[in-house]
């Protein structure tokens, strides 16, 4: 009922910036929470970033570096990325929990993933 397209991602120099988009279409009624993880190989699946009504977290590892930011009239999230490090480089996903119906409970709802390469 929910569909996520991610964009943005790529291969750049260390130091360098991307930018992620993550374009939620469908049938929406509310969306609660919006996420950036990622998963680099060998490693578990860990929350980045993430933004609802009542403000947005970061990883202690990309804070200072990292932006999130949301366009609730395109239900799009973004993720700025700025100073990248080579331990940036993972496969990033969006996690949209959104609910359909005003009479429906949220699901989760994951994008497809984007890999973010840095290189030195």
């Amino acid at each position: 009922q929910v569909q996520l397209v991610e964009s943005g991602g790529g291969l750049v120099q260390a130091g360098g910036s991307l930018r992620l988009s993550c374009a939620a279409s469908g049938t929406i009624f509310r969306i609660d929470f919006m996420g950036w993880y990622r998963q680099a190989p060998g490693n578990q699946r860990e929350l980045v970033a993430s933004i609802t009504t009542g403000g947005s977290t970061y990883a202690d590892s990309v804070k200072g570096r990292f932006s999130i930011s949301r366009d609730n009239a395109k239900n799009t999230m973004y993720l700025q990325m700025n100073s990248l490090k080579l331990e940036d480089t993972a496969v990033y996903y969006c996690l949209v929990k959104a609910a359909s119906y005003s009479y429906t409970n949220q699901n989760n709802y994951w994008g497809q993933g984007t890999q973010v390469t840095v290189s030195s």
